[in-house]
Formats: structure tokens, sequence, C-alpha cells
């Protein structure tokens, strides 16, 4: 028994830094503006990439974002990502749905692009531009720049 479990134990080992599929959180911040006005933000994210091959992937992301300043709250993103992978550099477009960042404001959908560099072992920074598409309201943007840990 111990000559089939120990070279499959052995096997999995070796091949699991080879999975590149990753789960990921970070904090960040940036500025959110709109139309004659702009504002701080600070916010959390955590996200999973499924690698499609060895220069693409895609992934998924739940944030947390909270423009500073009062009569503010905080807001939820639901994103879709894709990209290519450029040696350690991961380049990406995203979109989705961000709930309401305020009393009285809408939810938005939104797109966007960004890119995350290795910055030390597991360790990333990440810069994203993000444009919110509201009803009934001006448009808004954001851009932000973190840094984050892989699993």
């Amino acid at each position: 028994m111990r000559k089939i479990i120990l070279p499959v134990l052995a096997s999995l080992a070796l091949a699991t830094p080879a999975l590149a599929n990753e789960a990921r959180v970070e904090a960040r911040g940036g500025v959110y503006w709109l139309p004659g006005n702009s504002e701080a933000t600070a916010g959390v994210a955590a996200g999973y990439d499924y690698d499609l091959g060895s220069t693409a992937f895609v992934g998924a992301e739940l944030s947390a974002d909270k423009i500073l300043t009062s009569g503010t709250k905080v807001a939820y993103g639901f994103t879709g990502r894709a990209g290519a992978k450029l040696a350690a550099t991961k380049l990406f477009v995203a979109g989705g749905y961000t709930t309401e960042p305020c009393t009285g404001c809408e939810g938005a959908w939104h797109a966007g692009a960004g890119a995350e560099l290795p910055l030390m072992g597991k360790v990333y920074g990440k810069v994203e531009y993000r444009h919110f598409f509201v009803d009934n309201f001006a448009d808004s943007d954001s851009l932000v720049a973190g840094v984050g840990i892989k699993f």
C-alpha cells in the first residue's frame, strides 16, 4: 500500500505549484470622481482567477468600497474579469455591478481595466480604472491602487 500512496502523494505535492488558479485579497485606495467633484475612496476586495492556458485567465471578484466623505456608505461590487498573463504581470478588463454608494444614489453597472504586478513572493500591486454607468445621474469614475496577497 505504501508503494502506491507515497508516489501519489509525492506527485500531488510536486504538481501543486504548477496550478496557477489562485485566490486573492487586497486593500486599495484612490479617487472617485464625477463632473465637478472628486473624493478619496478606500476599500477591500477578494477574488479568484481561473487559468485558461498559460497566457489567459478569467476571474470573479467581490469588493467593498467607501467614498471617504459624509453622506456615503459602503458600495458592494460584483465583478467579472478576463485578461492576459504577460510573464508575471496580469492585464485585464473587468465589468459588473456596484450597489449605491450613498443614500438616494443608484447602483450602477461598471466597466474598466487594470493591471496586477508582482511585488514580492505572493504579494502583488494593482491599479484599476472603473467607469460607472449611472441612470438618472451623471456617470462617475474611479482610479484605485492596492496591495494584495495571493493564496
